[in-house]
């Protein structure tokens, strides 16, 4: 390959000064900063070459004075037992299609979410009102299993380095923490990576870059090719790479989707508060907070069809993140006929040097009112996917799967190299000596809830296999599909069949074929006697007499040595 992740050329021009109440140590330890790194203060890791866009402004999008209003308006509502069990029902009629479709719009057809109020309502509600919270809970899990079935996909972040020139309060890789282990990933590196995933039975990944001159978005485009192009035996390969890299321009996006390599990208807001977006990024390119709000739009744009939202809960009020994500949803699902494809759910964790992170962050969100947001989220937007991260804990996951999720990271690691290193450890006869480009960090920096050394502390340690056997014994089908990505079921064209509620009906063959490729090929044998109970069960749920044959064609065939066979 040509140059490494590690050796990096930054071009960029100056977005301006950052604005008068940055605090002057802020100021002084980020132009230190630029001059070791390169990257001046406020410039762009992205340029925009097509200047002749216009957008919606960021606060049409992102309505605070109504968001307010709205969960003022609901407060006593939010009281009214029989007006909440009336709301749950309608949210579920929608998800199960149970309309009046007499004078309707065309639209209506398909599953359609919550309002902002009808939201407020929910989050208002007393999270101890376990009578409720059962009935909301409940109603959450019916709308998942009705639109996206049993299936819970599983896929790992991959990180290409920790370098960053922005200054995220909370963020152990900000760049004024002295605290932090700074590295990136040669091309070699970074194949060794990708070869210990596949050998762990992954075939989705997200790939995670900072912004910073250590690499500029040439390289990332360079990591995407490269981690494509990665072969293991029997037969490891990575058939959805999915991006969090920094906010892009337009120019940048098509050239992005000209990969052919990306699956989703994705870009958490981090909070929808202006006023805490702008005092936990005190300085920095990401500071600009309707920069950041129009991603997606430029995304959109430039036909990357598919992206994922997010909010990192604790900075900022949990019912305001909630809502601002809903609004956020509904900008781009009527302005482009798509709304995001995923939903991102992180809850504040410790990181070492970042002051915001500590003690759940400055508004910590406790478990009662996260299972509560989790599913009024699933209500709002039944038709998106809703991603949950190793941050929280296996029991604390193992609970919100019955809430609505659909997809959580396994067996991942937020330190860069980590993952070669402990397979390294665990097989020393089949790997080459550690690769010398990734970070050298103490033994102790493996238990990473210990001295959170990485981006962030990761509370489920559980290795692929165990998660994997642990879903299929709670009756969930993990599922590495990746036939829509592949098909062009993308975008607006997903999303309509998503919404008419017909989505599981390739989902759950497609989630079984590839549960029987990681039996086959990786799964230790407690967990293929499991699987292979579970596999009897599932695929006699298939309605379909013609569909039932083609799926045991395919079933054979894997089973016979084929890979990668899908509808």
């Amino acid at each position: 390959m040509a140059s490494s992740l590690a050796r990096g050329v930054f071009h960029s021009t100056t977005q301006g000064a950052v604005a008068s109440n940055v605090s002057p140590v802020w100021t002084s330890l980020s132009t230190v900063w630029s001059k070791y790194t390169g990257q001046r203060r406020g410039a762009k890791w992205s340029v925009e070459k097509e200047t002749n866009h216009v957008f919606k402004k960021a606060s049409e999008i992102i309505r605070e004075d109504e968001i307010w209003k709205a969960l003022e308006v609901t407060k006593e509502k939010a009281k009214d037992i029989k007006l909440v069990e009336d709301l749950l029902k309608k949210a579920e009629d929608h998800a199960l299609l149970k309309i009046d479709t007499i004078n309707v719009q065309e639209h209506s057809e398909y599953v359609q979410g919550l309002t902002v109020e009808e939201a407020a309502v929910l989050l208002n509600v007393d999270s101890s009102n376990k009578e409720i919270m059962s009935k909301l809970f409940d109603t959450a899990f019916r709308i998942k299993n009705r639109i996206y079935g049993n299936r819970i996909v599983l896929f790992a972040p991959l990180y290409l380095g920790s370098y960053c020139v922005n200054q995220c309060t909370y963020c152990s890789f900000r760049a004024a923490n002295t605290l932090a282990e700074r590295s990136t990933l040669s091309n070699e590196a970074l194949v060794k990576e990708v070869e210990a995933l596949q050998r762990q039975g992954h075939r989705r990944l997200l790939l995670v870059a900072g912004e910073s001159p250590k690499y500029t978005f040439d390289q990332v485009l360079e990591a995407l090719k490269t981690t494509s192009e990665v072969r293991t035996e029997p037969c490891g390969s990575i058939r959805r790479i999915n991006v969090e890299i920094p906010t892009l321009s337009v120019s940048d996006f098509r050239r992005l989707k000209e990969t052919g390599c990306v699956g989703t990208y994705t870009l958490f807001q981090e909070t929808y508060h202006k006023d805490t977006y702008l005092k936990v990024h005190p300085a920095g390119p990401k500071r600009d907070y309707d920069y950041r709000i129009l991603t997606m739009d430029r995304a959109q744009t430039a036909h990357v069809d598919d992206v994922g939202l997010g909010a990192l809960f604790g900075l900022f009020d949990y019912r305001f993140e909630v809502l601002g994500m809903l609004q956020h949803a509904q900008h781009l699902d009527q302005t482009y006929g798509a709304g995001p494809h995923t939903v991102s759910i992180p809850r504040m964790q410790p990181a070492l040097g970042a002051p915001d992170s500590l003690n759940g962050g400055p508004m910590p969100v406790s478990d009662a009112d996260f299972y509560k947001l989790v599913a009024v989220l699933r209500c709002a937007v039944p038709y998106t996917g809703m991603i949950l991260s190793t941050r929280e804990s296996a029991e604390t996951r193992n609970l919100l799967l019955h809430l609505g999720v659909s997809q959580m990271s396994a067996g991942s690691k937020t330190d860069v190299g980590s993952y070669s290193k402990e397979y390294e450890a665990t097989h020393p006869s089949k790997t080459s000596e550690t690769v010398a480009a990734t970070a050298k960090l103490p033994d102790k920096c493996q238990e990473e809830h210990k001295d959170m050394m990485a981006q962030f502390t990761l509370q489920d340690h559980r290795p692929m296999d165990k998660i994997v056997q642990d879903l299929m014994k709670d009756g969930f089908v993990p599922s590495w599909c990746t036939a829509c990505y592949r098909k062009g079921r993308t975008g607006e064209k997903f999303m309509k069949i998503a919404k008419k509620g017909d989505i599981h009906n390739y989902c759950e063959p497609n989630a079984l074929l590839t549960l029987q490729e990681y039996l086959k090929d990786y799964a230790t044998t407690e967990t293929k006697q499991v699987g292979e109970k579970l596999m009897e069960v599932q695929s006699a749920t298939i309605s379909s007499d013609r569909a039932k044959q083609a799926f045991f064609r395919k079933l054979d065939r894997i089973k016979q040595g084929d890979h990668d066979l899908y509808f």
